[in-house]
């Protein structure tokens, strides 16, 4: 009798510990190397997570770093010439692939110095690089923390939003389904609603639609608003 009641007493801690686990929304780190079938490291290379592409390439020695959500499941890379290839994540923090063959090298756009990179959460890409309008502001400035609530700091100061009490809506969005919300990103983690983030509390707020926005999937649909908060060395 007591081995069961110690049995069922693990089984109850162990689950209430995946759970605090899934709502941390802590993100993991997965690093790896990309080689092709000679051996060679492959550059260049786009990271894929659960099937979506993401801001974040293979270096010049085909090495890769990207943060991942606990919820994210698979992780690919992806090849203009090669195509596709994923693996499982499983837990692991460390991923390698191999293409079958020769990999020819894969073109970069050229990084000029001051060009802008925006943070859409899986990593970041250059501004010009995405095909629909970005909406930035920097939240540093004084004049922001006189806003009462994060709903009149977007209707006020972030161009092509819609603000109605505490509803947001993108210009130039549409959805297939009744909710008309954008998806929220706070620090890299998608969340569910920003009601207790105050203004005092934004580094920044950046606005991603169409497009832009497809490093999401379907939660993209109706536009991102990626916010980052301040940390400690920022204030």
């Amino acid at each position: 009798m007591k081995i069961r009641s110690l049995f069922c007493l693990l089984l109850v801690l162990v689950s209430f510990s995946g759970l605090s686990g899934q709502k941390s929304g802590k993100k993991i780190t997965i690093t790896g190397h990309v080689v092709d079938g000679t051996g060679v490291s492959v550059a260049g290379a786009v990271i894929m997570i659960d099937g979506e592409k993401t801001g974040n390439i293979t270096d010049r020695k085909g090495s890769y770093k990207i943060k991942v959500l606990p919820e994210n499941t698979r992780i690919g890379i992806f090849t203009e010439t090669n195509g596709i290839l994923e693996e499982v994540i499983g837990g692991r923090t460390s991923i390698d692939f191999t293409f079958q063959g020769s990999v020819p090298y894969q073109k970069q756009d050229k990084i000029e110095p001051g060009e802008e990179a925006i943070d859409v959460g899986y990593g970041a890409v250059k501004e010009k690089s995405l095909t629909s309008p970005v909406g930035k502001i920097d939240g540093t400035k004084p004049k922001y923390a006189s806003y009462n609530s994060i709903y009149d700091m977007i209707r006020g100061e972030v161009p092509g939003v819609i603000v109605s009490g505490n509803s947001i809506m993108i210009r130039g969005t549409s959805s297939a389904t009744l909710n008309s919300e954008p998806l929220f990103v706070v620090d890299g983690v998608p969340v569910m609603s920003v009601d207790n983030i105050m203004p005092q509390m934004v580094k920044s707020i950046q606005v991603l639609k169409g497009s832009s926005a497809a490093i999401y999937g379907s939660r993209g649909s109706n536009g991102v608003i990626i916010i980052t908060l301040l940390t400690g060395k920022d204030r």
